[in-house]
C-alpha cells in the first residue's frame, strides 16, 4: 500500500507551466527537489510528467511526496498523550508539565518528540514529528503538531499572516495594574548565559498583550496573547514588568507555592492548511494551577 502523502487538483488556467502551477499552490523549490530525487512523483491525468510542461483547464495533477525518513536519534516510546484533534495533516494535544518537546541534552528520551514517534510507529505511519508550536518544559497546554514536511511548510506561513493563535493562562506575582495592557519590548539572549533571554535594546521585537482575571493580595491571574514568538517570551516580559510567573525561578518567580512556572497554553486557534476551515481549542490548566486561583476575586 502506498503510503505517500498525496495532494490532488482541478487546473481552472486556460494554460499554465506545471512548476508555475505548483508554485502557486505552494510547492516549494525545495519539495519539488525532494520529489525529483527521493521518491516523489508528479501526474497530470494519471501520467507522469515533469515540471517543464504546459497544463490546461480541466487537467488533473497528482503531487506525492516522498516518504520521509525519521532522524535515528529520535526514539520512539509508548507514551500516552492527550490528543485532542487529529486528521490525515494535523495533531492538537494537550501536553502534561515536566515534559520537554523535543530531546535535550539533559532530557534525551521522554519527550512529546519521542511520544509522537512512539505513536505513529503503533499506527504504522512513515512520518517524521513535525511540531509547530512548542512549549518550555514546564509550561503545560495546546502544542500543534504537523503531520508531514508539507503542512508544516503550510502552517509555517499561517504563522507568519497571524493566523495561528495562542492564548496562554499565567499566575504572576503581585497585584498587577492597569488591569489591561501591552508589553512591546525586543528580546535577546543574556550575554552570560546560553539559556536566559532578557529585554534588551539590540533584541528581537516581542510584543505580549496582557488582561487581569482575576486577584488576590499576592498573585493575579492573566490572559496573555502573542503577537510574537520570541523563546521565553511571556516568561521574560513579565519579568520585565515586575510580576514574574509564580514558580519560574529562571526569571524571578519564587517555588514556594508551585514547582513549575504556571503556565498554560489554554487557547488555540488556527486555519487548517488545507481545508481552510478555522479550528477551535480550549484545555483547562491543570490542578496545580488551578489550586493557586481557588476563591479569588474576579
Amino acid at each position: 500500500m502506498d503510503k505517500r502523502v498525496r495532494l490532488k487538483w482541478i487546473v481552472n488556467e486556460e494554460s499554465i507551466l506545471l512548476r508555475d502551477f505548483l508554485k502557486n499552490n505552494e510547492i516549494s523549490k525545495r519539495s519539488l527537489t525532494h520529489i525529483k530525487y527521493e521518491g516523489g512523483e508528479i501526474k497530470v491525468n494519471g501520467l507522469e510528467t515533469t515540471v517543464r510542461n504546459y497544463i490546461h483547464r480541466g487537467d488533473r495533477v497528482e503531487v506525492a511526496f516522498p516518504l520521509e525518513n525519521r532522524s535515528p536519534a529520535l526514539l520512539p516510546e509508548m507514551i500516552e498523550l492527550e490528543v485532542l484533534y487529529e486528521d490525515d495533516d494535523v495533531l492538537v494535544i494537550n501536553k502534561p508539565p515536566y515534559m520537554n518537546s523535543i530531546p535535550s541534552r539533559g532530557h534525551t528520551s521522554g519527550s512529546i518528540a519521542n511520544a509522537i514517534a512512539g505513536l505513529y510507529d503503533r499506527r504504522e505511519y512513515h512520518g517524521a514529528v513535525h511540531i509547530a508550536t512548542r512549549l518550555d518544559r514546564d509550561t503545560s497546554g495546546l502544542m500543534l503538531i504537523a503531520k508531514h514536511a508539507h503542512a508544516h511548510h503550510l502552517i509555517g506561513k499561517l504563522q507568519k499572516q497571524h493566523k495561528v493563535k495562542r492564548s496562554y493562562l499565567a499566575v504572576i506575582h503581585g497585584e498587577i495594574c492597569p488591569s489591561w495592557g501591552t508589553v512591546s519590548a525586543p528580546i535577546g539572549r543574556k550575554s552570560t548565559s546560553i539559556i536566559e533571554r532578557e529585554v534588551r535594546e539590540d533584541g528581537q521585537h516581542a510584543v505580549t498583550n496582557y488582561q487581569l482575571l482575576g486577584q488576590n493580595s499576592l498573585y493575579s491571574s492573566v490572559e496573555l496573547s502573542l503577537e510574537t514568538g520570541r523563546t521565553h517570551q511571556i516568561r521574560v516580559h513579565m519579568n520585565y514588568l515586575g510580576h514574574p510567573i509564580v514558580g519560574d525561578d529562571l526569571y524571578g518567580g519564587k517555588r514556594d507555592v508551585i514547582q513549575r512556572q504556571a503556565l498554560h497554553s489554554r487557547e488555540l486557534t488556527f486555519l487548517h492548511p488545507f481545508t481552510q476551515k478555522e479550528l477551535r481549542f480550549e484545555a483547562e490548566p491543570p490542578e496545580d494551577i488551578l489550586s493557586l486561583m481557588k476563591g479569588w476575586n474576579s
